[in-house]
């Protein structure tokens, strides 16, 4: 049994296997080895499963004579366009060691900062999913133990009790039905938002939502600003790689922003006139692109205003977080005591009538 296999491993997610075999082939390519070779010594590095079987075909494309950027072109679920044109750019340049070095680290960034954005919001919605458990043992348990009695009293219940009550019935009785609706509506939702007008009625309104629109604005601007960036200084045409990364833009307002800005391109505008009239970019971020034109240093610009936009993030991520949990505790607060209430009124008119 061969070393690599005797030895405990932990599994890696597929695209965590990616940025680190992009990692490896760059170390390899610029220690001398063959493209070809450090192809297969990479593949043999992969835990089986669907990356290695791609790069196992990747390799036996190259190895028939077809260029990486087009072995790599075949696979787009793995390799999107943005890996697929720096590569190409690497190819044209000699600098293919260079570029997959920079690739790695592109992919590590935008997988640092879509972490972040999880577990910030990792702990909301563990406090959401406990709270509504909770509620529901109590719901389906607890309470109807208590109200059972109020009802056979029969004595006249204040309204708190009675939308108790009623709240009650419905969770222990129909409690098929409200999961079929709350299904349907899921699934209606769902099917709207992959409409055109439902996509660009959840952008804007993601856009303008107060708080939560700022975090998503500066997410956005941070990704376009690396992903733009490290397209320039890899030496891919400007108007390619502003193709490629409206590619990678899953905001439709800030897509036809992009779009604007790549017909003004091709009218022979600069960049920066067309950014700032769309309206949707931020002051900053239209001065530097603009400073970065006239300096001829655009790619630095662009990493300045990524690196600047990604500590925003965090930092606005961070306060987020502070301000969501005691509004969860309140909210869970305020429903726990409007059922405590519910409950002790009608004993409180009991023992008036005893007295």
């Amino acid at each position: 049994m061969s070393p690599r296999r005797g030895r405990f491993r932990f599994r890696r997610s597929g695209r965590a296997q990616l940025v680190l075999s992009t990692r490896q082939l760059a170390t390899l390519v610029k220690a001398g080895m063959p493209l070809l070779r450090a192809l297969r010594t990479v593949t043999e590095q992969l835990d089986p499963g669907p990356l290695r079987d791609v790069f196992g075909a990747v390799s036996n494309d190259v190895e028939a004579g077809v260029k990486l950027s087009e072995a790599l072109s075949s696979h787009p679920r793995w390799f999107p366009p943005f890996y697929v044109n720096m590569v190409r750019a690497g190819e044209v340049g000699g600098l293919l060691d260079e570029i997959l070095k920079r690739l790695a680290e592109l992919m590590e960034k935008q997988a640092r900062l879509r972490d972040r954005v999880k577990s910030a919001l990792m702990y909301p919605a563990f406090v959401m999913v406990a709270a509504v458990g909770i509620l529901l043992i109590l719901m389906v348990f607890v309470v109807p133990t208590f109200l059972g009695m109020f009802t056979e009293l029969g004595s006249n219940l204040p309204w708190p009790t009675l939308i108790l009550i009623t709240t009650c019935n419905v969770v222990r009785t129909w409690w098929w039905i409200v999961l079929l609706v709350l299904a349907a509506l899921g699934a209606l939702i769902r099917v709207f938002l992959q409409t055109p007008m439902g996509r660009r009625l959840a952008d804007q309104a993601a856009l303008a939502a107060p708080g939560f629109g700022s975090l998503v604005e500066r997410i956005v601007v941070a990704r376009f600003a690396r992903t733009f960036g490290t397209l320039i200084s890899s030496g891919v045409p400007i108007l390619s790689a502003l193709e490629t990364v409206r590619a990678t833009v899953t905001n439709v307002v800030i897509d036809d922003a992009l779009q604007e800005v790549e017909h003004s391109l091709k009218v022979g505008e600069s960049l920066a006139q067309p950014m700032e009239r769309s309206g949707v970019f931020p002051p900053l971020v239209t001065r530097m692109v603009a400073l970065g034109e006239e300096t001829g240093q655009l790619d630095r610009m662009l990493m300045q205003v990524a690196d600047s936009y990604e500590e925003e993030v965090e930092v606005q991520l961070a306060g987020l977080t502070q301000l969501l949990e005691p509004m969860l505790i309140v909210f869970v607060g305020g429903i726990v005591g409007f059922i405590v209430i519910a409950m002790f009124l009608p004993l409180m008119s009991l023992t008036k009538l005893l007295g």
